[in-house]
């Protein structure tokens, strides 16, 4: 795999999938780490998908780990949120409200499927290529993010 060609093909793609989970701070970073790992260790995309498959959800899994490594997620809501409705961007801001809400409660692959599912519209094929699973397994996913979803509603309305 030539790097430099995937970084000049796809690094827009990857920034962008990065600002959205992590904000604009921090998604330059993820870009800059995914592609000198690549850089150092090219052997980590082996071919058995597209290499933007493999890119999409290499950059959700370092978002994903930076999230997880964050101590206050309530600090990630006043930061990446809250500015976003100021913005004149009402719906978005309140789509990713409920979406970070969601995120910092539930089980960390359970919200990234979600997230691939219902923000990003991929099917369960396209969610088992990316993570490397069948779709079986996505769906069981799902399944227990609903399960997870419907007791936050209720925990919320008592």
């Amino acid at each position: 795999m030539d790097v430099e060609s995937a970084y000049r093909d796809y690094g827009d793609i990857v920034y962008r999938r990065a600002r959205m989970l992590v904000g604009e701070e921090e998604a330059m970073d993820v870009v800059q780490e995914l592609f000198v790992s690549l850089l150092r260790r090219p052997e980590q995309f082996r071919g058995k998908s597209k290499i933007s498959t493999f890119l999409y959800s290499a950059t959700t899994h370092a978002c994903w780990n930076r999230l997880r490594n964050r101590r206050n997620r309530h600090r990630i809501h006043d930061e990446q949120i809250r500015p976003s409705l100021q913005e004149g961007t009402a719906a978005i801001g309140e789509v990713r409200a409920i979406i970070s809400e969601v995120i910092g409660r539930v089980d960390v692959q359970l919200a990234e499927v979600a997230v691939y599912y219902y923000v990003d519209e991929m099917s369960h094929q396209e969610i088992a290529d990316g993570l490397g699973c069948s779709r079986r397994h996505v769906g069981n996913l799902l399944v227990r993010f609903h399960e997870q979803l419907d007791h936050l509603r209720r925990t919320h309305e008592d």
